[in-house]
């Protein structure tokens, strides 16, 4: 697959919202005070913490374009997904092999459903470790708590035969989702405004048979 950056006025709809903390302010605070804490705002960088600002708007944007212009099937998957309740992730270990799918929505194509390949989570003691192991496009992270429901994924876009780069490296690679957990064993990450192509990626998992 090409590399295809992301039309540019996707990017116009990441703005800081001026009535809440953010978490480029909650980022920006936790500088002066010096990161007493270990926490994911350590090593997020300004513009991931942006993108997360506004993930709730690209991703009511990304609907709104999946389901106007999607084939019927997929808008069906989408709006299945949807309509998953978010579950604690307590007691619930992400080590292990997986079967993992992107969804792309909204930008160049209204919604993509792609296939099925192999990703693997580790635990390296400092927490869990993702991997997306075939396909051409791939990613490689660690994730942070984020409350009871959701997580955080920090990690660094590559493609195959080529070594990830480090979290931080730039635009190009960084990449940021909230991860949630669905229904039986799946759970999902959620990538608003994506470099590449899209408004917002889905990389959806099942445990690998």
């Amino acid at each position: 697959m090409h590399r295809i950056l992301l039309p540019i006025f996707t990017f116009a709809l990441i703005t800081v919202p001026a009535n809440a903390q953010s978490l480029v302010q909650e980022k920006l605070d936790m500088e002066r005070a010096g990161f007493e804490k270990d926490t994911v705002m350590q090593d997020i960088t300004y513009r991931d913490a942006a993108r997360l600002d506004a993930y709730a708007r690209m991703r009511t944007e990304a609907f709104r374009q999946a389901k106007a212009g999607g084939a019927s099937a997929d808008v069906a998957l989408l709006d299945e997904i949807d309509q998953r309740p978010e579950r604690s992730f307590e007691d619930f270990d992400l080590t292990g092999k997986w079967q993992c799918r992107t969804i792309k929505t909204g930008g160049l194509a209204p919604l993509v459903v792609y296939d099925w390949f192999r990703c693997q989570v580790n635990d390296d003691g400092a927490g869990w470790v993702l991997e997306k192991l075939t396909g051409s496009q791939r990613t490689r992270g660690r994730f942070f708590t984020d409350g009871d429901s959701r997580l955080i994924y920090l990690g660094s876009y590559f493609v195959k035969d080529d070594r990830p780069p480090r979290y931080g490296s730039g635009r190009n690679s960084d990449q940021v989702a909230y991860v949630f957990r669905g229904k039986d064993d799946g759970w999902r990450m959620e990538f608003p405004a994506p470099e590449r192509e899209s408004v917002l990626d889905i990389l959806e998992f099942r445990r690998a048979p």
